[in-house]
């Protein structure tokens, strides 16, 4: 009787490869920044859950916030104080389309300066890119940014207010907001870290930031020998460029403020990461 043949056994797989080199990390920081890309949605989504969760109206108030205090510069700057607008808009979308970025910004700040200490657990257990951590907090602020655009949406429908073709370089400054906001998020994600005090610090600068910028008001209304030395807020350049997209007509960019307002947010961007980096050894004994 012939003898049946055992099939042969696969080779069993080779071990994978363990790589222990100094300094390879550093070398492939941003590389692992793009493998962790599921990481910025994960924290995000979570942060997102955890904000609105066993709230009565939800999302809601993402709507509700930006729209009371638009009533409010209306009624202060447009009716007691009798400020023009600009560019013969609303006074209505003339506070919210500065409205807009400064609430991502500032809720950008509030929610970065936090985020590294909230997730404390996370940072001293694994490793993954703690750049990760700020940047999904600016993510969540931006689903708010674009939850909130739907009041300009109704307001200019209401008013009957048609963009111009400037509406199509809003991407644009919505990538400058972008860019300030995680620049100054870094800067204090990482103080925060250092100095507990930032978390009362924070508050105070996004309340005292409120009314330095030109939300409830127009820059225009600002003498033209302190226009450039009020153009040292970044936020005044972005401010500025939102209305010139979003009203168009006789808006005028003021240009010298504008570039220096935007070199300012290059830097606090490059000098929060750069920063960032080099405290983010410490994070975990620290926290």
């Amino acid at each position: 009787m012939p003898r049946l043949k055992r099939p042969r056994r696969p080779a069993p797989a080779a071990p994978p490869e363990l790589i222990i080199e100094a300094g390879r990390t550093e070398a492939q920081y941003f590389r692992d920044l793009w493998r962790y890309r599921e990481l910025f949605y994960f924290l995000a989504w979570r942060d997102i859950l955890v904000r609105y969760k066993q709230t009565a109206i939800g999302v809601a108030w993402a709507l509700i916030r930006p729209f009371l205090t638009m009533v409010v510069f209306t009624v202060v700057f447009g009716r007691l104080a009798n400020l023009p607008s600009e560019g013969g808009a609303p006074y209505p979308i003339l506070v919210f389309s500065a409205m807009l970025p400064w609430q991502f910004f500032s809720n950008a700040l509030s929610e970065c300066s936090n985020s590294l200490i909230t997730n404390a657990n996370l940072i001293s257990k694994v490793y993954f890119p703690r750049l990760v951590v700020p940047t999904s907090a600016v993510i969540v602020s931006f689903v708010d940014f674009l939850i909130s655009g739907l009041i300009l949406l109704g307001l200019m429908a209401w008013y009957q207010a048609v963009p111009s073709w400037r509406v199509v370089t809003l991407p644009l400054f919505v990538a400058i907001a972008f860019a300030a906001a995680m620049g100054a998020g870094l800067w204090l994600a990482a103080l925060n870290v250092q100095y507990r005090d930032f978390r009362y610090v924070v508050p105070f600068l996004v309340q005292f930031g409120l009314y330095i910028s030109p939300v409830g008001f127009s820059s225009a209304i600002i003498p033209d020998r302190w226009r450039l030395l009020y153009s040292l807020n970044p936020m005044v350049g972005v401010i500025d460029g939102f209305r010139w997209a979003i009203i168009g007509g006789d808006v005028a960019l003021y240009w010298p403020g504008f570039l220096l307002s935007l070199l300012l947010v290059g830097v606090l961007l490059v000098t929060g990461i750069l920063y960032f980096r080099r405290m983010e050894r410490t994070f975990a004994d620290v926290i």
